[in-house]
């Protein structure tokens, strides 16, 4: 799919498997891409269930995230599991959370340096020890994740800013506007 699709990816449309996503910025561009899409899959024979297809939507769900017209955001439902995570008590624990939270890191500002405590847990040769800076990790993560913002696509033809930090523990780069 991503072969198929090269030419329009990131443009205005995500493939992810056998899940199609296409996204414009105004209901006539809308009908030129998908106009577009629905020929390049005649094009390279294939085919899709009309079905399992939705069309002309101004929210989605999609790989955890809510699309729209007003950006991004975390789809609530999937991070309701996150609410409920009870504290890790060994280390697959710790991994298995940080997994999931990481995957909506792009939400969270100092990502790396909140979850830092947490991660040193998940070194070789380190004995388990939660501690009160873990417990305020665990606890930081979870809130900043039920309370996420939501991301907007960029204004065009205004200038973007550039915030970097890095330390011993993480590294972030935010591009704004």
């Amino acid at each position: 799919m991503n072969i198929v699709f090269r030419a329009y990816l990131d443009q205005f449309v995500i493939v992810f498997l056998d899940d199609i996503l296409i996204y414009s910025k105004s209901l006539e561009e809308h009908k030129q891409h998908l106009v577009t899409i629905l020929k390049t899959l005649r094009r390279h024979q294939l085919y899709g269930k009309l079905d399992k297809s939705e069309f002309w939507l101004t929210e989605v769900n999609f790989l955890g995230h809510v699309v729209s017209e007003a950006g991004i955001a975390v789809d609530h439902s999937k991070v309701e599991a996150v609410h409920e995570w009870q504290r890790p008590t060994n280390v697959f624990e710790v991994r298995s959370f940080l997994g999931l939270v990481g995957y909506y890191r792009r939400f969270v500002g100092n990502f790396s340096k909140i979850a830092a405590p947490m991660t040193r847990l998940t070194r070789k040769g380190l004995k388990f020890e939660w501690n009160e800076e873990c417990e305020n990790a665990f606890q930081e993560l979870k809130r900043k994740l039920t309370t996420t913002p939501v991301l907007t696509t960029p204004i065009s033809g205004e200038l973007f800013t550039v915030y970097c930090d890095a330390s011993t523990v993480g590294l972030g780069c935010v591009l704004m506007q």
